[in-house]
């Protein structure tokens, strides 16, 4: 079909003497393009429509009512079964238009029967009284195909997905909503940028798999030296003794915590590994006479204790370690009344598919979210095209995964325009299509137009970024899972999640943990350079596999939106309202996070 552009419409409308205005012709052209209508045809449905009516005017509300009257029901194929409706290729529009059946099937029920004490329905929707486009109409561009049949050998939907429970549904809040709602503005004037710029930040792809073992301990041996410098400094520490060496008296030893074979671990299996400057040596550790302690391997620890026979390390007390200070901008405000409005920041992190299905319905069901909220900024987390997807990896997808993935965002991008909000992209090393190395690079969007690119920010994993003067500590790897099997502890009396937010946030990395999992390949010379924190985070944020959570640790507000889908169900997302600008409260700095809720798809 040849292009339709404003002015056949105004031509077609002339020649019927119909009086519109540019209003009006922009939106009689998004029809067009909706339901695939030329210029004079879609000016000949209004003139029946219009005559059907009495003559009514060209009014945007009159365009709504007659396509709900006459577009959608001239688009539904006579005769087709139920059965093919789920087996066509779905877009956003077609989606939109099996939403619209639904409701118009469910408002006829709700005439015959009393609503349950308590339910929640969808408004009804009539001819009199139709369903507002203001929240899908920046849905319904054809180009936004994010579930083609080409994606898999079924672009059935997910029926599991379709019929979830609890829609909206908050599951975790932190700090209570006054008065602003959550709802942003859509700001596009939030300043979002990478806290570190130039060379001290990852912008680009780098070459890796060239590291040597020497290197990694060079990088490893460096680690235990920075952090056992800072804690001999804040605890007012005299020296640190070799662990390997016969003593019987007290001594106090630094080291990092590994394990004594290569299975899980125990309490009786810790080893210390001392530092090039104190011997090199791993000693095991009884941990018999410690009251409490919380351990992990690649934990850089400082020991009080005894070694009689050099053999064998008895520790006594434990210093814990001390987290970097806080952000501080050079303009800081001094009194609440000066604060301006609140940010809406929004998170979501993949992926944004069921398992058994390639339809990207949950990720519609999110752009649509975002639309109606308008927050002023939305950090997606991947996988956007998950390695573990069961079709990926059966390799029953017929496209390849930059395309696929080219086209995700493209129709976040553009869905979303509307809404004004800056959008975060960073990367997961589930992304089939991307670098799976860690640290990792972020996306390349060359294509983006200008436009677009200044409201889009293309982030690493792991990074640091500022809203405002406000700093979001990011990582899509599942450090909370990683870490959640290898810690052990005893007599701490607080749960596993503040304990391995807080281990974070002391031993200042955003990967502590080494060994590392199977699936992260680490690069340890940029690890030093990129996967350190430099500041500790006023928000962290850490998605994970593991039971969402939002908590504040440390003075840090720590947030685990789990993911937006759960296997063949729906996952949930998260929402933060924040203080753009650092607050003192009588002197001491008060957290910037006003309010935050996870909340179901």
């Amino acid at each position: 079909m040849a292009s339709v552009t404003a002015e056949d419409i105004k031509s077609e409308l002339d020649t019927f003497n119909i009086a519109f205005n540019n209003d009006t012709v922009d939106k009689m052209l998004e029809q067009c393009l909706c339901h695939r209508l030329k210029g004079d045809e879609i000016v000949f449905e209004w003139f029946a429509f219009s005559s059907s009516k009495g003559q009514v005017p060209l009014t945007l509300d009159n365009l709504d009512q007659f396509e709900h009257e006459m577009l959608y029901k001239k688009k539904k194929p006579k005769g087709s079964s139920k059965g093919s409706q789920f087996n066509k290729t779905r877009d956003i529009n077609s989606i939109q238009e099996l939403i619209r059946a639904e409701e118009e099937e469910e408002s006829m029920l709700d005439s015959y029967s009393t609503p349950a004490k308590g339910s929640q329905k969808r408004a009804l929707t009539t001819p009199e009284h139709p369903q507002s486009k203001r929240g899908v109409a920046r849905l319904t561009s054809p180009s936004l195909l994010l579930s083609p049949a080409s994606f898999s050998p079924s672009a059935t939907p997910s029926q599991k997905y379709g019929m979830r429970g609890g829609r909206g549904e908050v599951v975790s809040s932190f700090g209570a909503v006054q008065g602003p709602r959550w709802m942003g503005k859509g700001q596009s004037s939030v300043r979002v940028e990478m806290l570190e710029g130039g060379e001290n930040s990852l912008i680009s792809s780098y070459k890796y798999m060239f590291q040597r073992l020497r290197d990694v301990r060079d990088v490893l041996t460096e680690k235990i030296e920075e952090l056992g410098e800072e804690l001999r400094s804040h605890f007012n520490i005299e020296e640190f003794s070799a662990v390997s060496l016969p003593v019987q008296d007290s001594i106090t030893v630094l080291g990092q915590v590994c394990c004594d074979s290569n299975g899980k671990l125990n309490a009786q299996s810790v080893l210390l590994e001392a530092g090039q400057e104190q011997g090199g040596r791993q000693v095991p550790v009884d941990l018999s006479e410690l009251k409490e302690f919380s351990l992990f391997p690649g934990q850089v620890v400082v020991m009080e204790g005894m070694n009689t026979s050099g053999e064998k390390f008895v520790a006594t007390k434990l210093y814990e370690g001390i987290p970097l200070p806080f952000h501080c901008p050079p303009e800081v405000k001094q009194e609440m009344d000066e604060v301006s409005e609140p940010v809406m920041v929004m998170m979501a992190c993949g992926p944004y598919t069921p398992s058994e299905s390639l339809t990207y319905d949950p990720l519609i069901d999110l752009i649509t979210i975002i639309n109606k909220d308008r927050p002023d900024v939305c950090i997606l987390l991947g996988p956007f095209v998950d390695s573990k997807h069961e079709q990926i990896e059966k390799n029953q997808v017929t496209e390849t995964f930059e395309t696929i993935f080219k086209r995700c965002v493209d129709s976040i991008v553009e869905g979303t325009k509307g809404s004004g909000c800056r959008l975060v992209f960073v990367p997961s090393l589930r992304d089939v299509h991307h670098h799976y190395i860690y640290p990792q690079p972020p996306f390349n969007l060359s294509n983006l137009s200008k436009d677009d690119s200044a409201r889009v920010t293309l982030a690493p994993d792991p990074c640091t970024l500022l809203i405002n003067n406000v700093t979001f500590g990011l990582t899509s790897t599942d450090i909370l899972f990683h870490m959640g099997a290898e810690e052990i502890s005893s007599g701490t009396g607080t749960e596993r999640f503040s304990r391995i937010m807080k281990h974070m946030l002391t031993q200042r990395s955003y990967y502590p943990l080494y060994p590392p999992a199977e699936e992260v390949n680490m690069d340890y010379d940029k690890f030093q350079q990129f996967g350190q924190m430099n500041i500790t985070p006023d928000i962290l944020i850490v998605p994970s596999e593991l039971r969402y959570f939002i908590k504040d640790v440390i003075g840090c507000v720590c947030v685990n939106p789990g993911r937006l889908t759960k296997g063949q169900v729906g996952g949930t997302y998260g929402r933060l309202l924040i203080q753009p600008n650092p607050v003192l409260v009588e002197g001491k700095r008060a957290s910037p996070c006003i309010a935050g809720q996870v909340v179901k798809i």
